[in-house]
This record gives C-alpha cells, sequence and structure tokens, in this order.
C-alpha cells in the first residue's frame, strides 16, 4: 500500500464522508441496525455515533485500510458500541453462514473491486430474516449526469480510493438476489450531481 493510500487518502474519505450532505443519509439507516451487526467498509468510524446501543449486542468493523483504522481509534475511544476489528476486504468475510442480524453498507460498495463476490459474502453471512441497510451514491438515471460520471470515473477511481461514480447500486444488489424494499433515491442536497445521486434503503434475502 502507497503512502498516499495509508496515510493521506484515509483522512481525505473521512472528510468527504463526514459532510452534512452524506451524514443526512447515515443518519436515515445506521440507527436502524440491531442485534449483531457487520460493518463493511468501516473506514475511520464515522457510523458509530449513530448507532442505537439499546438495539446493537457488538459490530463486526470490517476494514481493511491499516491506515483507516488507525484513523478511527478516536471514534472507538469516545464510543460505548463494542467494535470487535475484521481486517479483510468485502470478498472475504471471515465469518460463520447465517451469523450476522444487520449488515451496514454506507459509501462502501463504490470502492469494493470485486462487488460480486463482495455481495455474496454479505448474503452468506447474513441470517435469513436479517437486513442489509446502506446508502451509497451511483449511477444517475439522468442521462446528461450519466454520461459524465462515465467519463469522470476512470480517473476519479485513482485519486478517491477505487471510487466509482458509476455504479448502478440497486441493480447490483438485485443482480446477486436481494429484495429490495424499501428503496429510496435522491440527489444530496449541495452536492454535484455527478457523485450525489444517492440509494439508501433495505435490502433482504429474496424468497
Amino acid at each position: 500500500m502507497s503512502f498516499y493510500e495509508n496515510r493521506i487518502l484515509p483522512y481525505v474519505i473521512d472528510k468527504a464522508c463526514s459532510m452534512p450532505m452524506a451524514m443526512e443519509f447515515r443518519e436515515k439507516i445506521v440507527p436502524l441496525a440491531e442485534g449483531v451487526v457487520l460493518e463493511v467498509g468501516m473506514g475511520s468510524g464515522i457510523n458509530l455515533p449513530l448507532y442505537n446501543t439499546d438495539k446493537v449486542e457488538f459490530v463486526w468493523g470490517l476494514e481493511p485500510s491499516e491506515g483507516m483504522r488507525r484513523k478511527a481509534q478516536p471514534a472507538l475511544e469516545a464510543s460505548p458500541v463494542d467494535v470487535r476489528w475484521l481486517g479483510l476486504k468485502g470478498e472475504e468475510i471471515p465469518l460463520e453462514d447465517n451469523s450476522v442480524d444487520t449488515i451496514v453498507l454506507t459509501y462502501t460498495l463504490c470502492t469494493i473491486p470485486d462487488w460480486e463476490t463482495a455481495l455474496k459474502q454479505m448474503q452468506r453471512v447474513l441470517k435469513p430474516e436479517g437486513r442489509l441497510l446502506f446508502c451509497e451514491h451511483g449511477l444517475s438515471p439522468d442521462e446528461k449526469v450519466g454520461k459524465w460520471q462515465n467519463r469522470i470515473t476512470p480517473v476519479w477511481k485513482k485519486f478517491a480510493g477505487g471510487c466509482h461514480l458509476n455504479r448502478p447500486i440497486a441493480t447490483l444488489l438485485e443482480s446477486v438476489g436481494f429484495v429490495l424494499s424499501p428503496l429510496d433515491n435522491e440527489y444530496a442536497h449541495g452536492a454535484p450531481k455527478f457523485v450525489g445521486y444517492m440509494y439508501y434503503g433495505c435490502a433482504r434475502h429474496g424468497s
């Protein structure tokens, strides 16, 4: 891992992902988590203050970046949430089948290289009655915006930790068998449209 990825990028991502326009959507879904939680791409622990500690038993924090885990240390020390680190990628979730009540996925699916394998791993560890709570930015249905997202993404992802601006989040989730209910979409207030089209809601196992 390069110096930029390990030392600089964690601070850039932390600032970008904790802006008010991003927090607005985190606040819609993270408090809904309950039981044993797996947060995929926990990053610097931005979500920790949003968990309802009366409902959450503990949180598995999956985060492959050593720099992000180091950046999260102050948030961990300030939080009453019991966090247990998993220092692996989303494609390699080292948990047993049907062992998690809730998966929290916030601004992460855009960066996972093999998103299909990662989502199948999430399906594997999620209990039959469990929920995947997500808020992600992705491909806009506006043709003009989508064209710009496709043009910018190859360069953007090199400097933004692998972030893809143009992933159709709902389609990806449904392609591996998740059922989305509810699903909401809107542009984040104050964000440029090419980075601000939001998908948020709840995914469950299909029948």
